[in-house]
């Protein structure tokens, strides 16, 4: 084994398998689980201010996955052993600098972008940002419902942006944001 592949394997992280129902069906490497296309667990979280406008962000050009592109959640892989509120609530603060109480709103079956996976997706009410990390944050942005349709038909968003937004459009009605649950 070479340096360079022992480094990748050492910074490879461990997330969990997972059928069509996602249940678990056992512990792989991220890595291993996109290159094959097994199901994984990736939380998300739609943030919102106190006006109700979402944030938005655009990647590092340094990311492997969708450099420079814009995203609509803040999110990355479930680790071993954490709900998807867990991980975004993780995500948010890596990515962003913020602690936030984050609550899961629905889970789907996405397709789209390096491989398939169950992607959870969490909302929190932010009355402000930290530091982001420029690792992972390029740029970000307080937009209004219509200003991020216009921005989804201009800018290159990740492959699931879209449908995050149009699904959690839909399920807001069910119940509203609020800045006390967790």
């Amino acid at each position: 084994m070479s340096v360079v592949s022992a480094i990748v394997l050492v910074v490879d992280e461990l997330v969990e398998r997972v059928d069509a129902q996602d249940s678990m069906l056992g512990v792989v490497s991220r890595g291993e689980a996109v290159r094959r296309g097994w199901l994984h667990r990736v939380a998300v979280v739609v943030c919102r201010d106190g006006q109700g406008r979402f944030l938005v962000h655009r990647r590092a050009q340094s990311l492997s996955r969708f450099p420079g592109h814009y995203e609509l959640g803040v999110g990355g892989a479930a680790a071993v052993g954490e709900s998807y509120a867990q991980a975004a609530a993780r995500e948010l603060r890596e990515e962003l600098g913020v602690p936030a109480p984050v609550r899961l709103r629905f889970t789907f079956l996405n397709r789209t972008g390096l491989s398939p996976h169950w992607l959870g997706v969490c909302d929190a009410v932010l009355s402000e940002i930290g530091v982001p990390d420029p690792d992972e944050v390029a740029w970000h942005g307080w937009l209004t419902e219509s200003e991020v349709r216009r921005s989804l038909r201009q800018w290159t968003f990740t492959p699931d942006s879209r449908e995050i937004f149009d699904r959690y459009l839909a399920s807001r009605a069910d119940t509203a944001p609020s800045q006390n649950e967790g």
